[in-house]
């Protein structure tokens, strides 16, 4: 693929870290290409590096050495304030432990990411989201009234309500029991469709990895190959 069409890239990422044991390589020179509109799944056992990878990815940390870049941008360029200014921009995440704010409404959970924009209807644009994924009636509910497959719609709304370019998944369904799980992936993939986002998934589900167009096998830090499901 021709890094210039990708919307997401990284060359040569690498990301080491300090412990009693010496310096431990937790990703080991990794090189991956994402097209625009694309899902791609990241799997391996526990510790393979996946969420790590999915953080540089993001720009929510910095590799030892090697590159992401992001739309046009080289994240290795920005500091920490021009990386947040781009993910505000470009970017959603949906978190397995669903990352809201207790204190704030679920319509306020979502509203977060367009005020932090300045966006001029953050309320409007909030409840219609939350409308897509089914909680219009539970808008003025506080996280802890909600359920956990509730806590993901709104996680999932709050991702979705920036029209981001690349949304980041991480073990997205892994708090949640089977069905509700599914019925979560079914919100995510729909609206994934509807935005024509591009879709990067962490998880040890490989019933879910097989959902998207291609799946990256990871172990001891490495992409070791790649598979396309078949459909």
């Amino acid at each position: 693929m021709n890094s210039q069409t990708a919307v997401l890239a990284a060359h040569q990422l690498t990301k080491r870290v300090s412990s009693p044991e010496g310096t431990l390589t937790i990703l080991d020179h990794v090189d991956l290409e994402v097209r625009p509109g694309e899902s791609v799944a990241v799997v391996g056992v526990s510790g393979a590096g996946k969420s790590t990878l999915l953080g540089l990815l993001a720009g929510l940390d910095v590799p030892s050495s090697g590159l992401v870049r992001l739309e046009d941008h080289n994240l290795s360029e920005l500091d920490e304030d021009g990386r947040a200014a781009l993910r505000a921009d470009h970017v959603g995440f949906v978190f397995q432990s669903f990352h809201l704010i207790p204190s704030l409404t679920a319509l306020e959970n979502v509203m977060l990411p367009l005020e932090l924009g300045h966006h001029p209807d953050a309320s409007g644009a909030a409840r219609e989201t939350l409308e897509k994924v089914g909680l219009t009636s539970r808008a003025s509910h506080y996280p802890r009234q909600l359920s956990g497959g509730e806590k993901q719609r709104v996680a999932i709304a709050r991702a979705f309500v920036v029209q981001p370019k690349v949304l980041f998944a991480d073990e997205p369904t892994g708090n949640l029991d089977h069905r509700t799980g599914e019925k979560i992936i079914d919100l995510l993939f729909r609206l994934n469709h509807e935005m024509g986002t591009t879709l990067v998934l962490v998880t040890h589900d490989l019933k879910l990895a097989q959902l998207c167009d291609r799946i990256l096998y990871m172990d001891a830090g490495r992409i070791t190959h790649e598979e396309i499901p078949e459909r």
